[in-house]
């Protein structure tokens, strides 16, 4: 089924920006022409694409398809760069997942490398990522899983490692005679939000099963080392991040070299290949400056 590209800008621009009006102003045309694009795509589709409200968003029907519109825009950016053709349309978008540490600490610096693109991140658990490629609903993402998604090439990047952090004081006070299975049950943790289990693999680990200690939730990468320095808890922290604080004495790990290492891997979908290969690259070298190799 061919789908008229105005239709497809229409709906991407409604999903994107969350309200008719808006799409309009970016589009150069009136509400009312994006509405009937919209209707027009709806009745051809034959189901609802877009949940009107404030703001819009997208069924997931709508939103497949607006992904589709953004993957013909990267084959046509592809297209003219071999064919050294002169583009006629702004930068393309790009829809990834990636866990906020990696965002935090060494993915802006691939979004960086690549001109002519503009992402749309989707921001969740590095355990959970391949949930969006396997819905469709994303063109790559960093996982945690080295097994392709059916339909996506794996490139592994290297090793997070992650080190379970606290102020002095705070380990101090909860764990004077170290992190015993008692004081870990008892010892206020950080948690990122309820898909991580970093904590969980850590005491397992290192302290023992099935504890479950009380725990601040805390959905922000530089939140989580503030709320550790502060004494609110101890958390696992990126050990690239933290270095400095621990060198300084602002952290301490709660046991000496009991690093949690997490291999991250690059998935991308099989038919973008080539035109993501310059995002790959991007990926690959800013992973291989801040990720720890194997040999």
């Amino acid at each position: 089924m061919q789908m008229d590209p105005s239709q497809l800008a229409a709906l991407s621009a409604v999903l994107r920006l969350g309200a008719f009006e808006a799409a309009a102003h970016a589009l150069s045309v009136t509400p009312s022409a994006v509405s009937q694009r919209i209707k027009a795509l709806e009745d051809r589709i034959g189901t609802a694409l877009v949940l009107r409200g404030a703001p819009c968003t997208g069924t997931a029907a709508g939103l497949r398809i607006a992904k589709h519109a953004e993957d013909i825009g990267l084959l046509e950016a592809q297209l003219a760069r071999e064919l050294s053709l002169e583009a006629d349309h702004g930068p393309v978008r790009l829809r990834i997942a990636v866990n906020a540490d990696s965002l935090a600490s060494w993915f802006i610096e691939a979004m960086a490398g690549v001109e002519g693109v503009l992402f749309d991140l989707l921001v969740d658990d590095q355990d959970h990522s391949a949930e969006w490629l396997k819905r469709g609903e994303v063109s790559a993402a960093v996982t945690a899983s080295s097994k392709p998604v059916t339909g996506f090439d794996a490139y592994p990047l290297g090793t997070l490692n992650y080190v379970a952090t606290a102020s002095p004081d705070y380990l101090a006070r909860w764990f004077p005679d170290g992190v015993t299975p008692g004081a870990a049950a008892r010892a206020p943790c950080l948690i990122f939000n309820a898909k991580d289990n970093l904590q969980r693999l850590w005491l397992e680990r290192n302290a023992g099963p099935g504890l479950s200690p009380p725990a601040h939730y805390l959905p922000s990468t530089q939140a989580f080392i503030d709320a550790a320095a502060a004494g609110l808890g101890w958390g696992m922290n990126p050990l690239a991040m933290v270095a400095g604080d621990i060198r300084s004495g602002r952290l301490v790990p709660l046991i000496p070299d009991t690093a949690l290492p997490v291999p991250l891997t690059w998935q991308v979908a099989r038919v973008m290949a080539p035109a993501l290969a310059e995002v790959t690259r991007a990926v690959q070298k800013s992973a291989k400056m801040y990720l720890s190799q194997t040999a």
